[in-house]
């Protein structure tokens, strides 16, 4: 079986996250069930994985990564970049703080929304639709 694993890097601060990536987190959850069961039937087992980062790994957070890969390394025509981020402020109390974006397909994204993460996921096991 081959394995694919998603991991979701995030800021965390005494157990919360920034706006961004809570709805990123939100976008996760709805996907990776319901890959892991399309998904299966094509040899592929899906895992998720959380990694929660200080506020010294800004940098890093609101990543996902398929098999340690980001989504522009992955989809050619996405890129990343990082925008401004009120909510992260607040947590760091740096009011110049930015946050992690994706830019794909004509968008700019500060949450990975759900069709993102599933076009990314199927580029690598390429079962998606496969399964009714």
């Amino acid at each position: 079986m081959n394995r694919l694993e998603i991991e979701w890097k995030h800021l965390e601060k005494s157990g919360n996250t920034c706006i961004r990536c809570s709805d990123t987190g939100e976008a996760l959850q709805e996907v990776i069930e319901k890959l892991a069961v399309e998904c299966e039937p094509c040899g592929w087992e899906v895992k998720f994985k959380e990694t929660k980062l200080s506020e010294h790994e800004i940098p890093e957070s609101n990543i996902i990564l398929f098999n340690g890969k980001a989504i522009e390394d992955i989809l050619p025509e996405a890129k990343a970049s990082e925008s401004h981020c009120q909510s992260c402020c607040e947590f760091t109390g740096d009011s110049s703080t930015s946050c992690r974006t994706v830019e794909f397909d004509g968008s700019i994204y500060e949450e990975i929304p759900s069709s993102l993460i599933r076009q990314t996921a199927c580029v690598i096991t390429q079962c998606c639709g496969k399964v009714a």
